[in-house]
């Protein structure tokens, strides 16, 4: 079986059937004997082979439903996406939501700030999101095919990674995490922040699915601007699909209850909620002294919070694009985690945790464009 046709196979597998993917890669083999080598082929098939493979009727009814469901509706989204969908299909609920729609609703905010904006800028947050935003961005220069549902799914994978590390190290967690009890093992590797991360391929999304012939791609996207064909086009990237980070840690949970149907990867949805949630202007102590933070209503509060969320990512893409030039993709990357390191959030007590807020002043992520960091 072909590396397309694998990944296409088990993507159909964990997502449309809600099969968990420990199960769902165990069953490969044999569905490949069977004959059975994509949804198509299961589709047409007939029940007892799917019972033989997955010795449950209730789970072969599953999978074969699923498989019928994929034929007839091979352009509607998959079930991580239904969050975008939502609000794609609030004007009119029959509308078939398209993936360049899915992508558009997952755009971040893009700030226009000036530099000496951004230099006397200070932003309250902790380092997961930080993380989150490093990577993000990053991921614009080292992963420029990358949709940005691929990217946020990606980041979030990295800064999940980093928080059970980080966990462990304060004797908040013991063992072995899921990827040293081998679980994802076989899936395709990528390096995000110098991590690996265990990733599924979806041969079968195309991102500019749905895209008006009129409509032209803008930076609310978060694509690169030096090259709009090298963003948009797989084949000019070496044939790279979108790409899914995988949630091991899920992975093993799901299977240690016997849960069926529960996601198995960072979804992009989750990880923008997270990402526009955890930042927000810092306020100097004799500055709006009249005015109570309480009064300002949610859609003010969420706001103010977006324009935060806007000027960080706006610092550090300037950042990426000063080095992008000169580094290749695999050292931006590696450089881009000991920036974050050079920035992380810090309190009066001394370094922020994981979990505490602290300041992260601008001017010191725009500095590390004329000065190399202490690698």
């Amino acid at each position: 079986m072909a590396a397309a046709e694998l990944q296409s196979l088990l993507r159909f597998l964990s997502q449309d059937a809600k099969i968990p993917l420990a199960v769902a890669m165990s069953k490969v083999k044999e569905l490949q004997k069977a004959g059975l080598n994509n949804p198509d082929d299961i589709g047409r098939s007939e029940l007892q082979p799917l019972q033989t493979i997955f010795k449950d009727e209730k789970t072969a009814k599953k999978v074969l439903n699923a498989a019928k469901r994929n034929s007839k509706k091979r352009a509607a989204p998959s079930s991580s996406d239904t969050v975008s969908t939502k609000k794609a299909k609030k004007d009119d609920p029959d509308a078939t939501v398209t993936p360049f729609q899915i992508e558009s609703n997952l755009a971040v905010p893009v700030s226009p700030a000036t530099e000496e904006e951004l230099s006397n800028t200070v932003v309250l947050t902790n380092r997961a999101p930080l993380v989150l935003a490093f990577a993000v961005t990053v991921l614009k220069y080292t992963m420029p095919e990358q949709p940005i549902s691929s990217r946020l799914s990606l980041a979030q994978a990295v800064v999940s990674a980093n928080s059970r590390s980080k966990a462990v190290s304060l004797g908040l967690e013991s063992g072995n995490s899921a990827e040293e009890e081998g679980w994802g093992k076989g899936l395709p590797v990528v390096k995000v922040l110098g991590r690996e991360i265990r990733v599924l391929k979806r041969w079968d999304y195309n991102p500019m699915d749905g895209k008006p012939d009129d409509r032209i791609n803008s930076e609310s996207s978060m694509q690169p601007s030096r090259s709009d064909a090298e963003e948009t086009s797989r084949e000019d990237a070496g044939g790279m699909p979108p790409l899914w980070g995988v949630d091991l840690e899920a992975m093993r949970k799901s299977n240690a209850q016997g849960k069926r149907g529960d996601s198995q990867i960072h979804t992009a949805d989750a990880a923008r909620t997270y990402l526009m949630k955890a930042f927000a202007l810092h306020k100097e102590s004799n500055a709006g002294q009249n005015e109570s933070p309480r009064k300002k209503s949610n859609a003010a509060l969420a706001k103010e919070k977006e324009e935060a969320v806007g000027l960080v990512l706006r610092a550090i893409d300037l950042l990426c694009e000063s080095w992008a030039s000169t580094l290749s993709t695999a050292e931006l990357d590696r450089r881009a985690w000991a920036w974050y390191l050079r920035v992380r959030p810090e309190v009066q007590s001394g370094t922020a945790g994981w979990g505490e807020k602290g300041q992260v002043r601008l001017s010191d992520i725009l500095r590390l464009r004329r000065e190399e960091p202490n690698i």
